[in-house]
């Protein structure tokens, strides 16, 4: 039977027991503990290092909506800000598309995904919510069992373990629930071929809005975080280490694809933060073996360029909550069959947007030379239809803050 909150569990189980503290399983482990079913967290890293690990930080309205209506979106309504312009520089000039005001009329909200999970961490934590931190779940290895169990590394590196009616593998795409998937278990992975240099500067934005630049030498990003710091993304080469750019050359490569010359100088500050990203897609299906449900980044991998990784994850996580939810504490087990099916519905529409977005920034890698004048016409043809078509303009502003 489900244990209501006030009721201790035993040592090392749970109904659910929840990888990973990041966004899907923080907001999972706040819904299910609400709902009065027996959760625990358990993550690899401290509480410190969950806290401060940077990501991305555009939430879409869905997310906020999703966080309001559970009552967890206090932070982000102090200090969060709402955005909805994105501005496109090329070799043919730049121009805006205010797409607060086109398709559905809907915008961004900015606000560092290490805040959100900070609020989600404090909240669950408030509420006598369980987390185990530097405990490192190393598989599931029955996920089809009734009472699956997961093996753990506790925090002095002794080897554990933990039992569950259900696991929810939110632990990413390296964790231990995805090692822990059958034989057979599809996984649709795409390499794209572009890698990005991403960087947080300690520099107030240098524009009003999100800045998308094309250039010869690569694509430029431009990403507000905070009055003070500013995300930017720099095309860099495949297995170059983050750190072989001096702060010199990031600030000339970053003006010279930003066309500060021609369109105004950028803030620049110490950079506080270097990651490089390869842009890859990778997809599981289907979503649940068992009593092994998997969510986030251990559902599907995005790549970062439409800003959709967050946002499927708090999507993912309320649907898993009411799936579990129905199933544990009222014994009906349709939204558990259905979840996996619900999800991929959301992230392969997702995939598809992001792969367009991929498309449109960035020249085809490494094409014979008249097939690389063919797709960069292309991309010309997709610019120039996305500054004048109303229509076009409105089908990117509804998918662009859709998930």
């Amino acid at each position: 039977m489900t244990q209501r909150q006030n009721t201790p569990a035993p040592r090392n189980t749970a109904d659910v027991v929840i990888l990973g503290a990041g966004p899907a399983g923080l907001l999972l482990a706040n819904l299910l503990h609400r709902n009065g079913v027996d959760c625990a967290v358990l993550e690899r890293t401290t509480r410190a290092h969950v806290q401060t690990r940077a990501r991305a930080g555009f939430l879409a309205p869905a997310t906020v909506r999703t966080l309001e209506r559970h009552g967890l979106a206090d932070g982000l309504r102090r200090r969060g800000h709402r955005h909805g312009t994105c501005e496109f520089r090329t070799d043919d000039g730049r121009f805006r598309l205010d797409y607060a005001t086109l398709g559905q009329g809907e915008q961004h909200t900015v606000y560092p995904q290490q805040d959100l999970v900070t609020d989600l961490l404090t909240h669950y934590l408030d509420a006598g919510g369980r987390i185990h931190f530097e405990t490192e779940a190393l598989a599931v290895p029955d996920p089809h069992s009734t009472r699956p169990t997961v093996t753990v590394r506790d925090a002095d590196g002794r080897p554990d373990h933990w039992q569950a009616r259900y696991v929810a593998g939110c632990d990413g795409r390296h964790g231990a629930a995805r090692r822990s998937l059958p034989p057979g278990t599809a996984r649709h992975h795409r390499d794209h071929g572009i890698t990005w240099l991403g960087l947080l500067a300690q520099a107030p934005p240098s524009l009003d809005a999100v800045g998308y630049a094309l250039h010869p030498h690569g694509f430029a990003g431009h990403m507000a975080r905070t009055p003070h710091v500013t995300r930017y993304y720099l095309q860099y080469e495949r297995g170059t280490p983050a750190d072989a750019w001096t702060e010199d050359r990031i600030q000339h490569e970053l003006d010279t694809r930003m066309r500060a010359a021609d369109h105004g100088p950028l803030h620049h500050g110490p950079i506080v933060h270097r990651t490089v990203v390869d842009l890859e897609s990778d997809v599981v299906q289907p979503l649940r073996h068992g009593s092994l449900l998997l969510a986030g980044d251990a559902a599907s991998l995005i790549s970062p360029s439409a800003a959709k990784g967050a946002n499927l994850a708090v999507l993912e996580a309320e649907l898993l909550a009411d799936a579990l939810t129905d199933t544990l504490a009222h014994g009906d087990r349709g939204a558990l069959d259905r979840y996996s099916a619900q999800a991929l519905t959301h992230i392969w529409r997702a995939q598809d947007f992001s792969l367009w977005m991929i498309r449109l920034l960035h020249a085809e890698p490494g094409p014979p030379h008249g097939e690389s004048f063919f797709h960069e016409s292309l991309r010309r043809s997709r610019l120039a239809s996305l500054r004048t078509s109303r229509t076009h303009q409105d089908w990117f502003a509804e998918n662009y803050v859709g998930v």
